[in-house]
């Protein structure tokens, strides 16, 4: 049977699921397309035409390099298609957005036929996704003479590909859709449990909200002609959670337009809105597609004749409604005045939205044509010796003379490209930075493969100093759907250049472990910057930005991030940690200590710069990692020296594990991160270069001081599901102490698990056991507990140190990496599971507890069906809490009360804490 058979097979499938024919990546596929196409008598020819022309992903898809090949025939007229004029060959070529069409247009451009040449570089002036090899050909062409490359070069210095395209339009009108009320998390938008088909965007497309609120937006849209749909979170935070770009397409998908007639269900230029604002992370993905971002002011805290916030009986603040957006509300978004009006009544200021960058984007229709464009053009005014051309809004520098730098503002000043030459940079900057670290993880790393295809790279760019693949959002079930995925994926990542979790080649041992765990050990340098594909990649050294796939694709291919540098909040500690608390209730405390001091939450969008000094990097990750909990844009931890050489030791012997495994590439990529480590130790020790710190005259947005002293005792994020106001439900903003529940919460499953644990965690659990064991002669779960330690070498370590023998005890099932699961657990026994390393049930998307349960969990997420969904008779609600806080539970199948903490960590080491007891500053 042909392939071509076995597509129409698939055709009817998809017809089955209401779905299209799925877009054509494949090279062999496309082949005999292309042969039916050339018999004029074949029965499939004329929709054999309409996949070459409608069907075909373009970039660097081995189709697309099959097409870019057919083209040029028709061009050179080789072959002759009634259908495809040389003037539409060329027009198709144009929507290939580079790679194998650049080298095909290059070769026409600079070829022997003038009349060809001259049309082919009209389509290059258009084109910005040039490489090396291209540049390098238009160089050398240009150097022998050549006027087609003479005339390509100037038209790129004067960016004419970014001058010539239409202007931003002044007015858009808007319908509002209010999609939720509250904060919005990404898992609406894009869940979980649907990550398999991220790549497939019609099918993924399918899982946005619900079918119903699907259906109301085409309302909307018959009922509005010519206005476009605005996504909103109604007093709330739009795309809270995780960096999921398959979010922002999908409400591209269903509000946006589509960014080619060649180029199936790929749409840009989403407009969402929220009466908080836009969460950092999703609205950088948003200016990816060219889409705009409103935080829409609407609600207001409700103040007294004394300006101060009236409370309601919880204490809480009331709002008031300062004007309506009510789904069906029709608003011009106006980019000239920067303001959103309801016909002549200007609603609020949002010039936020609307920067001269964001413009750009909008204009260019994403903001990847923005970052190749200018390198574009600085590569042809450096060839042609001419200045660089004023086209694009300046990059704002900020400089406050006398005034000193925050951590941040010292790590981007050090990794600044292109800024003035000896300006020092304050927040507020614009700035290009060099980017360290890259990871992609494995349920977007699909997506960030089919962004580098897009933006036709091939190879990752040589200033990163080193990426990695991850395989722990998959590891828990190897089912169809990832032995379907995962393989291709760690294939085209390794060959792109990164170290992969799994061996393509089947040699070493799949590495399962959780994301952020791998980068931080990755990470040998404080001063380094990290982007990963992940909203925890919240490095405890070096300042982490998790990001979408397309952005992660982008510092892959460039090796450069584009940002401005993020305020900082100070954050210190005063007074001793109590014996019997967890720093986990430190991170919990911080939270809610800061919102009961401010009201407002003073961490939202900005740098957490904690002052931690003595917890080595995978203790205090517990900390950074919750930052993402306190919707910062990411954080920095400020460790003394003796602290940090601990941390990178400890670093550099888990590189090495990988390196003996067999992990390491044929560039030496993580050799070399041992080498930059013993330097960075080197350094350290001989005082040349001591640990990052930021200077005593630095400016913060604020600071706050953490009072241990008033931690007694455990702390616990309640997702509050019963809260009479939906827009405070799932916020992780609701911080109880244990005492609030009494001990009769009644709790169903226990998970100890996520990138939020470390050994000491696991450690734990085992002197539980032991501690009860010795009080009870037996220990006995009254809910189940699934444990899931995040990394292989925590096992390694475990098991040589005894404490795996404890929990294998009292387990009544244990992951084999020879049988790894099929499929999902559906129902748990009261027992002990020991999962495979890696995310299991914080992820969501494979593993998740029984409808309706209450949860009680050291991860991250506690919002509605990520861990657990509803069910007819009750909601889901995900606590989170501490280890022993966790264990607890689930042995006594409920909350516990404070005796019964008390004594079942009698004499257990917890995490513990000292604070620095002097000031880290330069």
């Amino acid at each position: 049977m042909s392939l071509y058979s076995d597509y129409l097979k698939e055709i009817e499938e998809r017809k089955g699921q209401g779905l299209s024919p799925k877009p054509i990546d494949g090279s062999d596929l496309l082949s005999e397309i292309i042969s039916q196409i050339k018999d004029l008598g074949h029965k499939d020819r004329e929709d054999s035409l309409k996949f070459l022309i409608y069907n075909t992903l373009p970039g660097t898809t081995s189709a697309a390099g099959v097409k870019a090949k057919f083209l040029k025939e028709i061009i050179l007229g080789e072959s002759v298609v009634e259908e495809i004029s040389p003037e539409f060959a060329f027009e198709l070529l144009s929507h290939m957005k580079g790679g194998p069409s650049v080298e095909v247009l290059l070769d026409l451009a600079l070829g022997e036929d003038a009349a060809i040449a001259s049309s082919a570089a009209e389509v290059l002036k258009t084109q910005v996704f040039l490489y090396e090899a291209d540049t390098q050909r238009l160089e050398e062409a240009y150097k022998a003479g050549n006027e087609v490359a003479k005339d390509l070069l100037e038209s790129y210095a004067k960016a004419e590909f970014f001058t010539k395209l239409p202007d931003v339009e002044e007015k858009i009108d808007v319908v509002t859709y209010i999609a939720a009320e509250g904060d919005i998390s990404t898992d609406l938008l894009s869940p979980g449990n649907q990550a398999h088909s991220r790549s497939d965007r019609e099918l993924h497309g399918k899982c946005m909200i619900s079918e119903a609120a699907q259906k109301e937006i085409q309302a909307l849209q018959a009922a509005h002609p010519g206005k476009r749909v605005m996504l909103i979170a109604e007093k709330g935070t739009m795309g809270v959670g995780s960096s999921r770009m398959s979010g922002v397409n999908n409400v591209a998908l269903w509000t946006g337009k589509p960014a080619s007639p060649y180029v199936p269900f790929v749409n840009i230029a989403p407009i969402v809105a929220g009466t908080n604002g836009i969460s950092p992370i999703f609205l950088t993905t948003v200016s990816v597609t060219g889409g705009i971002g409103i935080d829409l002011k609407n609600w207001v805290k409700k103040l007294d004749a004394n300006g101060k916030p009236v409370l309601d009986d919880n204490g809480d603040p009331i709002l008031e409604q300062k004007y309506s957006v009510e789904t069906g509300t029709v608003l011009t978004i106006n980019t000239k005045t920067k303001k959103l009006y309801k016909g002549d009544e200007e609603l609020v200021d949002i010039s936020s939205a609307l920067t001269p960058q964001k413009l750009e984007f909008i204009k260019a229709e994403g903001s990847y044509a923005i970052v190749f464009g200018k390198k574009l053009q600085n590569f042809a005014a450096q060839t042609l010796g001419v200045p660089v051309a004023p086209v694009y809004a300046p990059s704002k520098e900020i400089s406050h003379e006398g005034q000193g730098l925050t951590a941040v503002e010292k790590i981007f000043n050090k990794n600044a490209v292109g800024v003035t030459d000896g300006k020092v940079l304050h927040a507020g900057s614009d700035v290009r930075v060099k980017v360290n670290i890259v990871g992609s993880q494995d349920t977007t790393g699909l997506m960030t493969a089919q962004e580098l295809e897009s933006m036709a790279a091939t190879v990752i760019s040589p200033t990163v100093d080193g990426a990695y693949q991850s395989g722990c959002h998959t590891a828990s079930v190897w089912d169809k759907k990832a032995q379907a995925n995962i393989p291709k994926l760690m294939q085209f990542m390794h060959g792109f250049g990164l170290i992969t979790a799994r061996d393509p080649k089947g040699k070493y041992h799949a590495m399962t472990d959780v994301i952020h765990k791998v980068l931080n050990d990755l990470t040998v340098d404080e001063w380094a910057i990290i982007i990963g594909g992940d909203s925890h990649t919240r490095m405890s050294k070096g300042v982490a930005f998790g990001a979408d796939s397309g952005t992660v694709a982008l510092a892959l291919a460039t090796g450069e991030a584009t940002m401005p540098i993020p305020e900082s909040v100070k954050v210190t500690f005063k007074g001793d940690l109590k014996d019997h608390m967890d720093f986990r209730d430190v991170v919990h405390a911080t939270q809610a200590q800061m919102l009961q001091q401010f009201g407002d939450n003073v961490f939202q969008g900005r740098i957490i710069e904690v002052h931690i000094g003595t917890l080595p990097a995978d203790q205090a990750f517990t900390f950074t990692d919750w930052t993402a909990e306190m919707k910062a844009k990411a954080s920095i931890c400020i460790s003394q020296d003796e602290t940090l050489i601990e941390s990178l030791e400890i670093a550099k012997s888990r590189i090495q594990i990988m390196i003996d495994k067999g992990m390491d590439n044929d560039a030496q990529v993580l050799q070399g991160l041992v080498d930059k480590a013993n330097k960075r130790i080197a350094e350290i020790k001989s005082g040349e270069k001591p640990a990052l710190t930021p200077d005593a005259n630095a400016k913060y947005s604020a600071e706050f001081v953490v009072d241990l002293d008033q931690i007694v005792e455990p702390m616990i994020a309640d997702p509050d599901v019963h809260n009479e106001d939906v827009s405070k439900r799932y916020t992780h903003d609701t911080i109880r102490p244990v005492s609030y529940y009494g001990g009769e919460k009644k709790v169903d499953l226990g998970f100890v698990g996520s990138c939020m644990v470390h050994k000491g965690d696991l450690k734990i659990v085992s002197q539980m056991l032991r501690n009860l064991e010795e009080q009870q002669g037996k220990v006995e779960f009254k809910a189940p507990l699934v444990v899931a330690a995040p990394t292989y070498n925590i096992i390694d370590e475990l098991k040589a140190e005894g404490d795996w023998n404890m929990l294998q005890k009292y387990s009544g099932f244990e992951f084999n990496d020879e049988a790894p699961k099929g499929a999902a657990r559906t129902e748990y026994e009261n027992m002990m599971y020991l999962e495979r390393p890696g995310c299991n049930l914080c992820m969501g998307n494979q593993e998740k507890a029984a409808k309706g349960d209450t949860v009680m969990a050291t991860s991250t997420r506690l919002f509605q069906g990520r861990v657990v969904e509803d069910s007819e008779r009750k909601k889901g609600e995900s606590l989170l809490a501490s280890t022993p806080v966790v264990v607890l539970s689930a042995i006594l199948g409920r909350t516990p009360t404070m005796d019964e903490y008390r004594a079942a960590v009698e004499g257990i080491s917890l995490t513990k804490f000292a604070p620095p007891r002097e000031a880290m500053l330069s």
